[in-house]
């Protein structure tokens, strides 16, 4: 368990893999914009 391990997220960042522990970054969130209904005052 560790650095040599697949498995493990220190063991993604030493191999330099992604998966679910350690997932991609996205460039940029997409954010939906808000409507005129929407907003409540």
């Amino acid at each position: 368990m560790g650095k040599g391990d697949k498995k493990t997220k220190r063991g993604k960042i030493n191999i330099g893999s992604f998966g679910k522990l350690r997932p991609k970054r996205k460039k940029f969130k997409v954010r939906s914009m808000p409507t005129k209904g929407s907003q409540v005052k």
